[in-house]
């Protein structure tokens, strides 16, 4: 896929899977006036916390970055994850691995390239005698393996290096990591691929917003991003009534029950998240207000964390995805 079609292909392939979806759908008549109603005032409030991420000189901060979006998944796992006091499984991870570079700095890429689900599980403070868990950190491994010989491979070993290949494109970050297997986020329905390219697309998006789009945190392309496809923010967008779920999809939800990674179901949940926000920035286009999906991603995430929207049961998948 060229670089430059690779965001207006998830948008194509996303509007056709919503159009043809049979168990999720969007309230289109809902969609101007709960555009109205976002808060984009409070959007710029909201960044790379340092709270429970890391800042260190330009190297450091950008191999924190890398490292922790090649992980940046389990969402599925989550529920079993040892988690901190008031944090996310997501924060709990992203503040762990900040813990350790502050403690020792950057893992090498040859370190990387080693590491094992037993020394992951010491890094997150977790515990391996829970299966979920183990195979969790057998994940990560392996997401942190390939992203060591990657970077010894291709980069000389540096991040910075990996950042500069791809020459102020958020595009460009895409196609490079999509040659490491856990970031070939793209799925399959009715016989057609269907691209996200999640975690590769939030990876330039973080870089943005810890180097406040500078330096290794420019991408000319940045706004051409699309929503980062989850198991969150279209849970959010379904809590607010622009999703709707079919009742025995609905239901599987409500026990607690699995959702199979790349089943019709998940595609459609994750496609109909992205076409929706699609339409929700062309209605506030339509308002005048010119804003990019990744920032309404970053409102809504936001406001996932919220009691009133945890409390309700979100789809769970286990997928190195999200």
């Amino acid at each position: 896929m060229d670089r430059g079609d690779i965001f207006s292909e998830i948008r194509r392939r996303a509007k056709y899977v919503a159009r043809e979806a049979s168990h999720v759908r969007i309230e289109e008549g809902r969609i101007p006036k709960y555009a109205a109603s976002l808060p984009i005032d409070r959007i710029d409030e909201l960044g790379f916390d340092p709270a429970y991420h890391y800042y260190g000189d330009e190297e450091a901060s950008a191999a924190y970055i890398v490292t922790l979006d090649s992980i940046n998944f389990g969402s599925g796992h989550f529920p079993h994850l040892r988690k901190r006091p008031g944090r996310s499984g997501y924060m709990t991870i992203a503040a762990s691995l900040a813990d350790r570079f502050r403690r020792e700095g950057p893992i090498p890429p040859e370190r990387l390239a080693e590491i094992d689900e037993m020394e992951c599980a010491l890094i997150f403070g977790q515990d391996l005698s829970d299966p979920t868990i183990a195979e969790l950190m057998g994940l990560y491994a392996r997401a942190l393996n390939d992203l060591g010989r990657d970077l010894i491979e291709r980069f000389d070993g540096s991040f910075l290096g990996l950042i500069a290949s791809a020459d102020r494109s958020a595009g460009r970050l895409v196609e490079i990591l999509s040659a490491q297997p856990f970031f070939r986020d793209v799925a399959r329905y009715r016989g057609m691929e269907v691209p996200f390219y999640k975690r590769a697309q939030i990876l330039a998006s973080d870089l943005s917003l810890a180097f406040d789009r500078s330096g290794p945190g420019r991408f000319d392309d940045i706004e051409s991003l699309t929503i980062f496809a989850d198991n969150l923010v279209p849970h959010v967008l379904r809590i607010d009534g622009i999703l709707t779920y079919d009742a025995a999809l609905a239901e599987r939800i409500e026990k607690g029950e699995l959702i199979e990674a790349g089943s019709e179901e998940e595609v459609e949940i994750r496609a109909c998240a992205v076409h929706a926000v699609e339409l929700i920035v062309a209605a506030l286009r339509e308002d005048g207000v010119r804003i990019g999906p990744r920032r309404i991603d970053l409102l809504l995430w936001n406001r996932g964390q919220s009691p009133a929207y945890k409390r309700p049961p979100r789809h769970r998948t286990r997928t190195v995805f999200y």
